[in-house]
């Protein structure tokens, strides 16, 4: 009965906070029509996200689901992120291959939030999150102590090239959905080049992240969504209006950054962190290495 009860309360606050995240979306976004932005307008979710999004997409564009895809990576060719503010070949190669083999790869994960803003993060996904079983956040290392599941899903067209690679990841501690995420390269408008756009569906709507590549020391990647001005790299939060019209807010006080890199020991290290006004939000530190079967070949 107790655990019934706390069911319900969650269930009414979840909804009362998506229906104020709704509220902050048309406060301070605007609406487009699609075509007027092509280059941000991205997969949808309905009520519950979960791998869902997956499928409902190949159905509407006429695609190929291929789960658990082997030999796949996030960036197909590392080469369709050059331009003339970033040289792909020099990374390094052990970055390079991660995102363009990503299948061939583990991770362990540690996790770290901040006070204040893990107060909110909390109520955000013991509600919403979990209701709606789409970016359920680690609110402590013991969370991701447990591991996590990784699929690489490739969404291919007719001729067999990857419309979109999706990056479907779990939580091993209680099956969580972390993400439901849709990975693919895109021009913004006032972007200096390519970029790594993501997209996490949501109900009605979705969540999406416009990473700008950038070189760091050693031949590390930088992927940063801090852009200042709508057209640029950030985070756009984006809900259906119309069959040709969505409603977007650019939420430039929310801030991510995913720096990966080779430490002194050859190890391939990812430090992604969250920032909101400012402030820490998340910091996920993963430690990336191949599979046992990869290196046993490799060997």
């Amino acid at each position: 009965m107790e655990r019934r009860r706390v069911g319900w309360i969650a269930s009414i606050v979840g909804t009362a906070g998506a229906w104020f995240i709704y509220a902050l979306v048309w406060l301070f976004g605007r609406t487009y029509r699609r075509p007027d932005i092509d280059w941000l307008v991205g997969p949808m979710g309905g009520d519950v996200i979960g791998d869902a999004p997956y499928r409902d997409v190949a159905a509407a564009e006429g695609l190929t689901v291929e789960r658990d895809s082997r030999n796949s990576g996030l960036v197909p060719s590392f080469e369709a992120l050059r331009s003339d503010s970033f040289d792909p070949s020099k990374t390094h190669p052990l970055v390079r291959e991660f995102y363009e083999h990503t299948t061939a790869f583990a991770m362990d994960v540690w996790s770290q939030t901040y006070f204040p803003s893990n107060i909110a993060m909390y109520l955000l996904v013991k509600t919403i999150c979990r209701q709606v079983d789409q970016l359920n956040f680690p609110l402590s290392p013991l969370e991701t102590a447990h591991g996590m599941v990784s699929e690489i899903i490739s969404l291919r067209r007719p001729d067999g090239s990857v419309r979109y690679t999706g990056w479907f990841r779990t939580l091993a501690y209680q099956r969580h959905v972390l993400y439901t995420g849709f990975y693919m390269t895109e021009r913004a408008p006032d972007a200096p080049g390519p970029c790594v756009k993501v997209v996490f569906p949501m109900p009605r709507g979705n969540a999406t992240v416009i990473l700008r590549p950038e070189l760091g020391a050693g031949g590390s990647l930088i992927l940063d969504s801090s852009g200042a001005r709508f057209g640029d790299s950030g985070f756009y939060r984006m809900q259906a209006r119309a069959r040709d019209r969505v409603h977007v807010w650019h939420i430039k006080s929310l801030k991510e950054r995913f720096h990966v890199y080779v430490d002194d020991h050859g190890v391939l290290r990812c430090d992604h962190s969250v920032k909101f006004l400012g402030l820490p939000v998340l910091r996920l530190h993963y430690k990336i290495f191949r599979h046992a079967n990869e290196a046993a070949l490799s060997a």
